[in-house]
């Protein structure tokens, strides 16, 4: 990993935000590329997503739309180990998501002058789960379960066939959106996915989504941009980051693995050390030396340490690891330094925070109850992560009774006047004269 020093001065949030490291070629590649592959499905369908699964995948001839054989068999065969352990996160993040779901209101204007707030699910959610360098059952559960909490009724799995199931989506996959009654699943994968779910594909009985969610490498990222203002869509979770501020009362080991567990997801994938210890910066070094040397996917976290989105970033003190931290806007921030919870009301921007030596960002992205699906790439800054919010939409429903319209009829015609729009300040009197 790289070292970036920051000390000495102070620095604006201008400057930082064009220092903090960020792998910007890629995201620029995969946005030309993804939005080619989405105009391509919205214009050849099913045959373009066969020419990318052939393409892509090395899968030719299989069934786009899964059959529900398909996934009894998941079911039926998913190891029970793994079924408890998705049936524990789904308990969990159900709980967790029904907080999110506001309540209706109603609010008294004045008497017969009523609104009532309330909030209505989309008719029918896409869901991308990625399925390349890993398998993630933990995304349907994080996905899915928003969806149904919010009280959407059409839900719809897409996710790469693979090579090695002769042509099907993963069976853990399978097996999990079984776990959740979850019937329509197709075989599609990437950017292609994305455009299918929000144009549909009459040849394989693909209706339009409303809203297309799920996190995947930057191409589903970008195809979440090209189809944004057709579909709703949840922030661009492109590829995972991590950002740790630790000072000297930190355990570098726990660092590292911790650093080390998010580069395993791909080589784009971003960590970043901020601390104003030098000593715990060269502890933390040779610590993740040592853990990525022993791993399984150790060319892989190779690659995404090495590369111009990781690094290790030295400050002069916690105040401006703060200003770094929130220029960043990390997808996942954990804090290991002392007084953790009364810090971090100052990390502001932030997919997920996680306090203390015992929060890992291997626990939120599993068990924890929250949603691991979360914003990358600095959207943090303006953006959530996935909840059941993501499928709710807004709705003011206004009911006043005659002798409160015409209490505000004057001022309604005064203002229709001043904008010069005096059929509105007409249609009002209509109802009086």
């Amino acid at each position: 990993m790289r070292t970036i020093d920051l000390r000495g001065r102070p620095w604006t949030t201008a400057e930082l935000l064009t220092i903090v490291p960020r792998a910007t070629s890629a995201r620029s590649e995969a946005l030309q590329v993804a939005a080619e592959v989405v105009a391509d499905v919205r214009t050849r369908g099913e045959q373009s997503l066969r020419d990318q699964a052939d393409r892509f995948d090395g899968v030719t001839g299989h069934a786009i739309r899964v059959p529900a054989t398909h996934l009894d068999e998941a079911v039926a065969t998913l190891d029970p180990v793994v079924r408890d352990a998705l049936v524990e996160a789904i308990r969990r993040v159900r709980e967790a998501s029904a907080a999110q779901v506001p309540a209706a209101s109603i609010t008294e204007i004045g008497p017969g002058a009523r609104i009532t707030q309330r909030w209505q699910p989309v008719t029918r959610a896409g869901v991308y789960v990625p399925g390349g360098k890993a398998v993630y059952p933990s995304s349907v559960v994080m996905n899915v379960v928003a969806a149904q909490v919010a009280g959407v009724h059409e839900v719809t799995i897409a996710s790469p066939p693979q090579r090695d199931c002769a042509g099907r989506v993963h069976p853990t996959i399978l097996a999990a959106a079984g776990l959740l009654d979850v019937d329509e699943v197709y075989a599609m994968g990437g950017a292609g996915a994305v455009g299918a779910l929000a144009h549909g594909v009459p040849g394989i009985g693909l209706t339009p989504v409303d809203v297309v969610t799920g996190p995947g490498n930057n191409f589903v990222a970008a195809a979440k941009r090209a189809v944004a203002g057709v579909v709703g869509i949840d922030s661009e979770a492109g590829a995972t980051e991590i950002l740790i501020v630790a000072d000297d009362t930190a355990d570098a080991r726990y660092v590292a693995v911790d650093l080390v567990s998010q580069a395993e997801h791909d080589e784009q994938a971003g960590a970043v050390l901020v601390t104003p210890s030098p000593a715990l910066a060269e502890r933390v070094g040779a610590e993740v030396q040592r853990a990525a040397a022993t791993t399984r996917h150790r060319d892989r976290i190779a690659a995404a340490l090495a590369g111009p989105q990781s690094a290790i970033v030295l400050v002069d003190d916690l105040t401006a690891a703060e200003a770094f931290s929130n220029a960043y806007a990390p997808e996942h921030l954990e804090l290991h330094i002392a007084d953790a919870a009364e810090a971090a009301p100052r990390y502001v921007n932030a997919g997920a925070l996680f306090l203390g030596a015992h929060s890992p960002v291997s626990l939120g992205d599993y068990l924890a109850g929250s949603n691991h699906v979360l914003p990358t790439g600095g959207q943090a800054r303006y953006a959530p992560g996935l909840g059941a919010h993501t499928f709710l939409r807004p709705q003011q429903v206004v009911e006043y009774d005659r002798p409160a319209l015409q209490s505000v009829a004057a001022d309604i015609e005064a203002l229709a006047q001043a904008e010069a729009l005096p059929a509105h300040g007409e249609a009002v009197q209509a109802r009086f004269s």
